[in-house]
């Protein structure tokens, strides 16, 4: 196909639905980091007045603990219903319904402290990581599907932006003089409704999957409709004819399960280096960046740094969606598609593997994205499903494992447990060096041609080709038959 331009209607539904969606993401993972004292004396406050004695510290740190391990324990459970939701749904209809999981929590947390009850902040919690493990998975399906093969890389970088972006909004209003005090905190959880009520109102005008609609769906008429909003012409004719390619390729296997996906030699190689790279990219160290890293920082570097020094270093290096991250990302919209998704992979863990304390951040800019970018593209339309099942579940769990282990890890080893995140990183580097091809301006079936030869199978079409000819060979052989016992 010629490359294409980004038109006003695909620009528009990639940030309704990266700010809708991916926004939230980034807002839940750290809106309660600044306002926790006040929601722990809430806890107690409200356990005293209940029961007329004051909260054991142990429970009280079990409690905390809930809420804060909560939100990755849902989004596992939110990747579990992608499958489900998405072939029953559509992509763009399961992202509606996503935002009754995010306004019912954000009403349910903004009124917690009215009617005194704590165990609803930590039930929403879990509604909220339901939501963001939704989220994470059908928001890069939904624009890597809607997106021309020379913007897929592109587009598929923006949730991650808006990811870093609502984390960053999360610590600004978290900050006392705003929200983050005793009095606004039930206000600065509640927001987080906000954007979804906006994407309710708005997705429903822009159109659906046009892979989703033709293949799922049969529908070619509204596929074609679809397709010629996003791309601002008439003639589509090329990207039918690649999706009616693709749907003859995968009639024999029909929608795949989870159980099928890894079973299936076809996708072998495929599903192990999701795995792979969704693995690498939590167990980096990333997400265990928090004031526990910020110790660690100063285990090691104390000697050497002054409070004011290290403070900003933690800041500016390990906590998440800092200020300058999101230039960053910005930035890597553009070279995506320029670089390539390999480059940006082997960069990102390289530099974590070369020093995972202080190029943290640095390195979860450029992975970040890149392996839901993947799926997208590595997977077909019948097997895409499941694999965002099976990737986003191990991202959450891989996620909810660093957060519950590290602080264990640190008290045993100190500054020495990134060594462990190195580690990790340099094999995930070298995994997607030898394995991981690269898939940039390559349709869906031509990345799938170059997998089919890794996992040394032939494709369905080629199948087909084989089977055409051997019918035409048994007809004939069956015609000779016939004349020679007509002579």
């Amino acid at each position: 196909f010629s490359p294409q331009k980004m038109t006003l209607t695909l620009a528009l539904v990639t940030l309704i639905s990266a700010f809708g969606s991916s926004f939230q993401y980034g807002y839940n993972v750290s809106v309660i980091n600044s306002p926790a004292p006040y929601m722990q004396d809430f806890y107690n406050q409200t356990y005293t007045d209940r029961y007329g004695v004051f909260m054991d510290k142990n429970l009280q740190t079990l409690l905390w603990s809930l809420t804060v391990s909560m939100y990755p324990l849902g989004g596992f459970f939110g990747s579990l219903m992608v499958g489900p939701l998405v072939n029953n749904c559509g992509r763009k209809g399961t992202l509606l319904i996503n935002n009754l999981f995010s306004i019912a929590a954000a009403i349910l947390m903004g009124t917690s402290e009215i009617a005194k009850t704590f165990e609803v902040i930590i039930i929403s919690r879990v509604i909220m990581g339901i939501y963001a493990g939704l989220a994470s998975n059908v928001v890069p399906m939904f624009l890597g599907e809607m997106a021309p093969k020379n913007l897929r890389g592109a587009i598929g970088v923006v949730p991650q932006l808006f990811i870093t972006i609502g984390i960053l909004i999360a610590q600004i209003l978290g900050l006392h003089s705003i929200l983050g005090n005793a009095e606004d905190w039930p206000v600065m959880l509640g927001l987080t409704g906000i954007p979804s009520v906006i994407q309710l109102l708005t997705l429903p005008f822009f159109p659906e999957s046009p892979r989703y609609l033709l293949i799922q769906k049969g529908n070619e008429e509204q596929a074609r409709q679809a397709l010629q909003r996003l791309r601002g012409w008439d003639d589509v004719d090329d990207e039918i004819e690649e999706m009616r390619l693709e749907d003859q390729s995968e009639k024999e296997e029909g929608q795949m399960s989870v159980l099928t996906l890894c079973t299936f030699r076809g996708l072998r190689w495929q599903l192990i280096s999701i795995i792979v790279m969704m693995m690498g990219q939590q167990l980096s160290g990333v997400n265990a960046v928090s004031g526990e890293m910020l110790r660690a920082v100063r285990v090691l570097h104390g000697p050497l740094l002054n409070t004011t020094l290290i403070t900003f270093a933690g800041m500016t290096c390990c906590a998440p969606g800092i200020w300058s991250l999101i230039p960053f990302c910005l930035f890597q919209v553009f070279i995506v598609e320029s670089l390539g998704r390999r480059i940006l992979l082997l960069a990102g863990f390289g530099l974590c593997s070369r020093d995972c304390l202080w190029d943290l951040q640095l390195c979860d800019s450029l992975p970040g994205p890149i392996p839901f970018v993947m799926i997208t593209e590595m997977f077909l339309q019948s097997s895409r499903p499941a694999a965002f099942m099976v990737g986003g579940s191990v991202h959450w769990l891989c996620n909810f494992a660093v957060g519950l282990l590290f602080l264990y890890m640190e008290a045993g080893l100190g500054a020495y447990c990134f060594l462990i995140f190195c580690a990790i990183c340099l094999v995930t580097m070298v995994y997607i060096f030898f394995v991981v091809p690269e898939t940039k301006n390559k349709t869906f079936m031509e990345i799938n041609k170059i997998m089919a030869k890794r996992n040394k199978v032939e494709i369905q079409t080629e199948k087909e080709e084989l089977m055409d000819i051997h019918t035409i060979q048994a007809g004939q052989a069956e015609k000779k038959e016939i004349s020679n016992s007509d002579l």
